[in-house]
């Protein structure tokens, strides 16, 4: 199903490029066909986002839904909980709103709860172990690390509570030898995030340098260990040579200073890969205070607000989209589904991803 919707998306791509291509003119006649066609093109965008039909987003629920089907039923009023990391970074703030907005509309509640940083491991355990005194019917959750959540899982099938994980992963081995399972796994393809973004740097360097660099988020995390290794694995395999690869824990202010570093140790550098958003505008801070952004490509992952604006006002060059809002709704749908007794072992990944840039942000525009 993924492959279907990265088709859609990156079909997009290519015809908002082929039109940037195509459309110049000398003529003011022409001009002005133009302005008038653009005109009508936003108009029936809008006209598209306020009745929710036909945008790239609306396609991509439809198709979750369809992929989830047999769908729960609804109102059945029962009590779910989900886990996330930080409400600082946006990302999460999305998924929240999908997890949130997919419970009112089966008719559920959900207690959605976030640690205080994306390194608090003891304090996201805590809180599912909190969350298990409490009569909560499942529980989504999205561990920080392979391990450290271990404890409240084998505690939650004592219980008998189910647990499902959306996006970031358990150290399977490791909770089949402490004697727990999971209902269920919303699983993202991380390490092909860190390949596309690896990718587009090495497709549109126009340097003559090849040397590039990694900021990694935190380290035994499912998605930033999978985006660091899949950057840097595609770096070598086109023969570049990559002169760092940082641990930044996500944090802003850490990619800032790994990036200022990394920079004044190689001012040929071509590009840098960044496990996140957040981390990569820490980076284009450093770059534009070095008079450098130019001169270096930076690309990320999540497709946040913030990186939707500054790839519009051309200071970022490209991120990978996924949807955190579908992953939230992805996450109700099954836990719901789990609690009726239907199979969702096997249900897996339907989250969409797509690089997106300057040639088809616009495109993008009810992508949350």
């Amino acid at each position: 199903m993924k492959k279907k919707l990265v088709s859609i998306l990156l079909c997009v791509s290519m015809v908002s490029a082929m039109v940037a291509g195509c459309g110049s003119s000398s003529s003011d006649e022409k001009k002005e066909d133009t302005k008038t066609e653009d005109t009508e093109k936003k108009d029936d965008a809008k006209e598209d986002d306020a009745s929710g039909e036909d945008t790239l987003f609306a396609q991509a629920m439809a198709q979750v839904d369809e992929d989830f089907a047999p769908l729960p039923k609804k109102d059945s009023g029962v009590k779910l909980a989900a886990i996330e990391s930080t409400l600082a970074n946006s990302f999460w703030v999305t998924m929240q709103e999908g997890y949130e907005d997919t419970a009112k509309e089966y008719g559920v509640d959900i207690d959605v709860q976030a640690t205080d940083s994306d390194t608090d491991t003891a304090g996201q355990l805590n809180i599912l172990e909190n969350m298990l005194v409490k009569d909560y019917a499942a529980i989504a959750v999205s561990p920080l690390t392979g391990d450290c959540l271990i404890s409240g899982i084998v505690k939650a099938n004592q219980d008998e509570v189910p647990i499902i994980t959306t996006g970031n992963e358990v150290d399977a081995d490791a909770l089949k030898e402490a004697g727990g399972s999971l209902t269920g796994m919303i699983t993202v393809d991380f390490k092909s995030q860190g390949e596309m973004g690896a990718q587009y740097i090495i497709d549109n360097n126009k340097s003559d340098s090849k040397k590039v660099a990694v900021i990694a988020g935190n380290e035994g995390g499912t998605q930033a260990d999978a985006r660091r290794d899949g950057a840097k694995e595609a770096f070598e395999a086109a023969g570049y040579d990559v002169v760092a690869v940082e641990q930044c824990d996500f944090d802003v202010q850490k990619a800032y200073d790994a990036a200022t570093a990394i920079i004044e140790a190689n001012p040929d550098l071509a590009g840098i890969a960044c496990g996140n958003d957040d981390m990569a505008l820490g980076v284009v801070k450093a770059l534009q205070e070095k008079d450098m952004k130019d001169q270096v490509m930076v690309v990320g992952v999540d497709f946040t607000e913030e990186a939707k604006a500054a790839i519009e006002d051309g200071t970022y060059d490209a991120t990978v989209a996924m949807s955190p809002y579908l992953m939230g709704r992805e996450a109700v749908i099954m836990m719901l589904k789990a609690l009726e007794g239907q199979e969702v072992t096997s249900i897996g990944d339907s989250t969409p991803m797509a690089l997106v840039n300057a040639d088809n942000v616009a495109e993008m525009s009810d992508w949350h």
